[in-house]
């Protein structure tokens, strides 16, 4: 009897404590799932209903995280903007000749990419990264140009060199030191050769100048090599351009990072203070383009689709000075769409000399302490006797 009373109190314990259990687990069950769920009753529970039930159909979705993901893949596509379509160039394209040393490598990238959706332009690069005006062993522009200019039949010429000169120069079986008075006579001597050469059949020459470097010593000596090209290159009747003052401060120093062609300010140089970066490839072809564009006209146009006597007029360069203008000077066309590149602000008008050949009233004044005239008339004219009105 007392075994049989043990039992039950057992079983009732069992029944309590399994109760209890259900009913926390419905406890836990979201307040949906519990309106789909059917109530049972305590022996339903615990014996079964005797009845099978399907169980709820589940309606098909699609993973959420995979149409986040085909969402994402959507937007990503749309943002990558579609290859720029290469423009193709015209059978008779003009020809940018481009000469020189591994700085002139850099303004041949530069032009080529400034002339990139220009049909009637192509930029050939002709340079040699080691070469020079001194060791003519190794590489000999002066042999070699004659050549390459009559297998491109370049209708501008483009020269950037001199910055792997800073070396001894060989002068009558002597070793001459750099910018002593033998090495800068040899030295203007080659480059007076080399101009002539490619001057020889009045191809415009668009001589770039040398930027500044990190090193003192080196850009003491550029600055010197700098003015042998400037008088040369201007006493053939080419253009010398100055790109000084885009690599240095406003106290003329060296700089890494400066103003970009877009006004932006990024990195120029590379570390070792010589070599220049892709944007200062850019601003170097930033200077030549713009007499580059001067001197093609129309055939410069990136809405051009052929090039013909109407559009293609002939390309020429300022006379020499001591030369008769007359017998060379032609009137330059002016495009009516872009004024400000075509070197004069007159069409009918005598073509304006390159402003590196006329010196303007301030030139004249900062340069040669030499003050312009004032008019007739005007307050601070002081000549004396004054005309008779």
């Amino acid at each position: 009897m007392y075994v049989h009373r043990t039992a039950l109190r057992f079983l009732a314990i069992t029944l309590i404590s399994v109760m209890a259990g259900l009913f926390v687990a419905q406890l836990a069950i979201p307040v949906a799932a519990q309106e789909r769920v059917e109530r049972k009753s305590i022996l339903q529970l615990l014996f079964g209903s005797g009845k099978k039930t399907a169980p709820p159909k589940a309606t098909e979705r699609k993973p959420a995280r995979s149409s986040r993901v085909k969402k994402a893949t959507r937007s990503v596509a749309a943002t990558v903007a579609a290859p720029e379509p290469v423009i193709e160039k015209l059978d008779n394209a003009r020809n940018i000749l481009v000469l020189g040393d591994f700085l002139a490598n850099g303004a041949a990238d530069g032009l080529r990419e400034a002339f990139a959706d220009a049909p009637g332009v192509v930029v050939v690069d002709r340079t040699n990264g080691s070469s020079g005006l001194v060791r003519d062993d190794y590489y000999n522009w002066i042999e070699q140009a004659p050549g390459i200019i009559e297998e491109v039949q370049p209708s501008i010429i483009v020269v950037q060199i001199g910055s792997n000169d800073r070396q001894q120069l060989v002068v009558n079986g002597e070793r001459e030191s750099v910018r002593s008075v033998n090495w800068l006579a040899e030295y203007e001597r080659r480059t007076r050769k080399l101009i002539e050469l490619l001057r020889a059949r009045k191809t415009p020459l668009l001589w770039v100048g040398l930027p500044a470097f990190k090193s003192s010593n080196m850009t003491t000596d550029i600055v010197a090599l700098n003015g042998i090209y400037r008088k040369l290159v201007e006493m053939a009747g080419g253009e010398f351009i100055d790109i000084w003052d885009g690599f240095v401060d406003e106290e003329g120093k060296f700089i890494f990072t400066g103003s970009d062609i877009y006004g932006r300010q990024v990195r120029l140089r590379g570390s070792d203070g010589i070599n220049i970066t892709n944007a200062g490839k850019r601003k170097v072809a930033f200077y030549v383009e713009k007499s580059a564009r001067r001197l093609l006209g129309d055939a410069a146009a990136t809405s051009v689709a052929s090039l013909n006597a109407m559009n293609l007029p002939e390309i020429f360069m300022p006379p020499p000075p001591g030369e008769a203008p007359a017998a060379v000077m032609r009137t330059l066309p002016v495009t009516m769409t872009d004024p400000d590149l075509d070197g004069g602000s007159a069409l009918l008008g005598q073509m304006p000399a390159a402003a590196s050949l006329v010196k303007s009233p301030r030139d004249r004044l900062v340069l040669d302490g030499e003050l312009t005239e004032a008019p007739e008339g005007r307050a601070d004219n002081f000549a004396w006797p004054r005309a008779n009105r």
